[in-house]
């Protein structure tokens, strides 16, 4: 029986409007580069202050993609 291997990359993903958005970009930004994309894990969600209001939301994510060995 063969089994599965995958890496794991740590990205973070910025929007001005939601953490749904910033995770959403970090994620289709990868996607252009990364092949096999399995599953991502939000894993610290905070945002940006600046003059007492926030100004962004950033989510990091850890994005597993299948693992292909060079033949």
């Amino acid at each position: 029986m063969e089994g599965s291997v995958y890496n794991i990359v740590e990205l973070v993903g910025t929007s001005k409007t939601s953490w749904e958005e910033a995770a959403k970009n970090a994620i289709e930004t990868a996607s252009k580069t990364l092949e096999d994309l399995r599953v991502a894990e939000v894993i610290k969600l905070d945002v940006t202050v600046e003059n007492g209001k926030v100004t962004g939301y950033r989510a990091r994510v850890n994005l597993s993609f299948k693992y292909h060995s060079k033949k």
